[in-house]
């Protein structure tokens, strides 16, 4: 039985450091976990046998409304790993969002969701 389990808190704080540690002070925004209006959807496994963790969080340049989801590895031993789920690109719906924007962004969600857990788990069949 596999000891990953769905982590449903605040981003963990190992993920925004790791990540600034390898590409530098101010890359990962997105990654913040004193931002306490996060950017939705996302989500988190950990590992508490081994210490590993992943994560799919809404990612963004200086645009806000073109985003994409990433999702990341923690290793137990330290680094941080891109897992590349393919084009994961949305626009962020706004108030007025059409049916689409939101179906389209909860489309690429899911595509994200579906290649973590198939990092995490292995191939379902």
């Amino acid at each position: 039985m596999s000891a990953w389990r769905p982590y449903d808190g605040h981003i963990i704080p190992a993920f925004y450091e790791r990540f600034e540690k390898r590409w530098g002070r101010g890359t990962a925004p997105f990654l913040d976990p004193e931002v306490h209006e996060q950017p939705m959807p996302r989500a988190q496994w950990i590992n508490p046998d081994t210490g590993a963790a992943v994560a799919v969080v809404p990612i963004w340049t200086d645009d806000p409304e073109h985003r994409s989801f990433g999702v990341f590895y923690l290793p137990p031993a330290g680094d941080i790993w891109m897992l590349r789920p393919g084009p994961t690109t949305f626009m962020e719906p706004s108030g007025g969002a059409s049916r689409e924007q939101v179906t389209l962004r909860n489309d690429a969600f899911k595509k994200a969701v579906n290649h973590a857990k198939e990092f995490i788990y292995g191939p379902q069949l």
